[in-house]
């Protein structure tokens, strides 16, 4: 199996606890060369949290993707000439560092690939020519971030692990990377289905602006704006449980949301800064 060229910054070996001592006294900014590994102990099951090394991880990634994005929710995916079926892959998977949950084994093989997120770095943003979220937004008013800047997407969490475990420990990868590596933004586009015609989607961007609105100088604008002055505002409505996590970690919404059709989805771009984790996140995820 061939070795993908990743990562494009230095990562270091995660913690085998889940605490906040085994946290600060490991945490470094040297790289080192072995395999990352994190598992979570549940009464049930253990979660392994590994950065993506070799294609296989990455096609791992790639068919959770696909499964919940077009097998689920019904996106209309276009993919590569010659892409595996049953893959979700675009343009910007080579560029991007993988993060994936496993469901951990004993008999030491990889287990199933139950969670990911994909990371696009500043360096690799650059290579690619750009973000995912400008092919969405106008990100014109982000610039002097960019240097340290990432972009998170794709996430997902397959249907029967979705109790927050999965979650958690992505984030929890996530933070000690940026941390590592001297990055202090993310942003994202948080995805809101639209199976009832982006009412509620409407309805939450609503309520979220008088809320969690960024700075003028942070806003964005979509590029094809989701019509909500056509659409109800005025649903009683919750954040889906993602972006309600986001939410409690001290991000901001960037401006009103975007409609992708071939995932029938209204996109949100959300920006989160390491500086804004609350005090109590800070410590679950980076330690004292």
């Amino acid at each position: 199996m061939r070795d993908l060229p990743l990562p494009t910054l230095p990562m270091s070996e995660l913690p085998s606890q889940l605490t906040a001592e085994s946290r600060a006294a490991r945490r470094s900014l040297h790289p080192r060369s072995e395999p990352e590994l994190q598992r979570h102990a549940t009464p049930r099951q253990s979660l392994e949290v590994v950065w993506a090394r070799t294609e296989e991880d990455v096609r791992a990634a790639q068919r959770l993707r696909y499964s919940i994005f077009a097998d689920e929710l019904g996106a209309r995916l276009s993919v590569p000439a010659g892409s595996p079926a049953k893959h979700d892959i675009d343009l910007f998977d080579p560029y991007c560092e993988h993060l994936l949950v496993r469901l951990g084994t004993s008999n030491g093989e990889p287990g199933e690939v139950i969670g990911t997120y994909r990371i696009l770095t500043p360096d690799s943003a650059k290579r690619v020519g750009g973000l995912y979220s400008e092919t969405e937004f106008d990100l014109t008013r982000l610039r002097p971030l960019r240097s340290k800047m990432v972009e998170l997407g794709r996430s997902c969490v397959h249907p029967d692990h979705r109790s927050g475990g999965a979650i958690m420990a992505l984030w929890g990868a996530l933070a000690e990377f940026m941390v590592r590596n001297d990055l202090d933004t993310m942003i994202g586009c948080a995805s809101i289905s639209m199976r009832d015609g982006g009412h509620m989607a409407a309805s939450l961007w609503e309520k979220l602006r008088h809320t969690h609105l960024a700075p003028i100088d942070l806003q964005v604008r979509p590029r094809l704006p989701l019509p909500v002055e056509d659409l109800n505002r005025h649903l009683q409505v919750d954040p889906p449980a993602l972006i309600k996590g986001y939410l409690r970690c001290g991000a901001k919404v960037l401006g009103a949301p975007a409609w992708d059709p071939d995932f029938n989805t209204a996109d949100l771009p959300m920006l989160m800064r390491i500086a804004d984790l609350p005090t109590r996140y800070r410590k679950h995820f980076l330690g004292n």
